[in-house]
């Protein structure tokens, strides 16, 4: 015995479709920022106003951050 499940649809103007967008980051020179993977550090450059990389340093190291800054944060 097979069951088919009805498919619902949702209506084009259900709330419940909308898709939520995150709010962009921006980051500025001399933002202290944390990475997941990194730690703490200090924006030291910014490429297109934080459209495409932030350069952080971290201490030990410097690394370019690219969108979307999923494990970074501002402090």
């Amino acid at each position: 015995m097979t069951r088919s499940v009805a498919v619902r649809r949702a209506l084009p103007t259900s709330p419940f479709k909308a898709r939520i967008e995150a709010p962009r980051k921006h980051f500025a020179v001399g933002d202290r920022v944390t990475h997941d993977t990194y730690g703490l550090g200090r924006a030291i450059g910014v490429e297109r106003d934080s459209d495409i990389a932030v350069l952080v340093d971290f201490g030990s190291r410097r690394e370019r951050i690219t969108q979307p800054y999923a494990a970074m944060f501002k402090l």
